[in-house]
C-alpha cells in the first residue's frame, strides 16, 4: 500500500530537517517544515495534517509539550517522535504525551518510511472505526459510556476520554467479566504489541480506573502476565 499523507515535520536541526523534507518528497508526501515548536503548532493548528513528526529537543517548545498541545485538539493523528534520546524512560514519557512511535536517532530513510506507513495504515483500519455506526452507547455499572462522542457519565459528572482511552474502555465493555489479554488490547487499538507501548497501555488503565472509581460495582483487574478484565457485579 502507497500511502500519501501531509505530514508535518518539526525539527530544528536544518541539515536534516532538509534531507528529510526532500527524501518525504519523493515518497510521494507533502511536507510542512518547521524548526521550532511554537512555529509547529501554529502550522498544526492551520489543519489538514494526517502524520506529524517531531524532534523531542528543540528551542521554545519541546516535542513532549507540543504533543501534548496536538493532542488537545486532535486526539487521532498520528505522532512519530524523532529523537536522540534512547532511555527507556524517555520513550515511555513519549507514549504517554501521545506519540504512536518512536525513532531514535541516527535511523535509516527505510526505516523512517517502514514506519511513517505501519502508523498511517494502522490510523486508516483503526477496527473500532469501521463499522458505520451512528452511535455506540454502552451501561457500565452507573456510568454511560458514549463511546461514539468519547464521553462517560454518571449523573451529571461527565468526562471527556482521549480516543484510546475510550477505544480500551470499548473493549473492555463489549467483554465484560471476560479476560482482555495484553496483546489483543495492544493490537486492537495501538496496532502493535511493542514493550513500549504495552507500558503506555498501563497508563491508560489507571486513568479509567480513576474515572471509573466512583461506582464500587465495577473494576478493572489486572490477571497477572496476562491482561485485564472489566468486572462488574449485578
Amino acid at each position: 500500500m502507497n500511502l500519501k499523507a501531509r505530514i508535518l515535520l518539526v525539527e530544528d536541526d536544518m541539515n536534516l530537517s532538509t534531507v528529510l523534507e526532500d527524501y518525504l518528497e519523493i515518497m510521494g508526501h507533502t511536507v510542512i517544515l518547521c524548526h521550532d515548536g511554537e512555529q509547529g503548532l501554529k502550522a498544526f493548528n492551520n489543519g489538514n495534517i494526517d502524520l506529524c513528526l517531531l524532534d523531542v529537543m528543540m528551542p521554545r517548545k519541546d516535542g513532549f509539550s507540543l504533543a501534548e498541545e496536538i493532542r488537545k485538539e486532535d486526539e487521532a493523528v498520528p505522532i512519530i517522535f524523532l529523537t536522540a534520546k534512547s532511555l527507556k524512560e524517555d520513550r515511555i514519557k513519549g507514549f504517554r504525551s501521545g506519540c504512536d512511535d518512536y525513532i531514535t536517532k541516527p535511523f535509516s530513510t527505510e526505516e523512517l518510511s517502514l514506519r511513517i506507513t505501519a502508523v498511517l495504515k494502522r490510523c486508516m483500519h483503526n477496527p473500532f472505526l469501521q463499522n458505520g455506526d451512528a452511535e455506540i452507547v454502552f451501561d457500565c455499572g452507573k456510568y454511560r459510556f458514549d463511546y461514539t462522542n468519547m464521553e462517560l457519565r454518571l449523573g451529571n459528572k461527565a468526562t471527556t476520554l482521549t480516543r484510546k482511552e475510550a477505544d480500551l474502555l470499548r473493549l473492555l465493555c463489549e467483554n465484560p467479566n471476560k479476560l482482555i489479554k495484553r496483546d489483543t488490547a495492544l493490537k486492537m487499538v495501538w496496532g502493535s504489541s511493542d514493550y513500549f507501548i504495552g507500558r503506555s497501555m498501563d497508563v491508560f488503565i489507571t486513568k479509567l480506573r480513576k474515572y471509573l472509581k466512583d461506582d464500587p460495582d465495577i473494576a478493572i483487574t489486572n490477571v497477572h502476565g496476562t491482561g485485564f478484565k472489566l468486572e462488574t457485579r449485578p
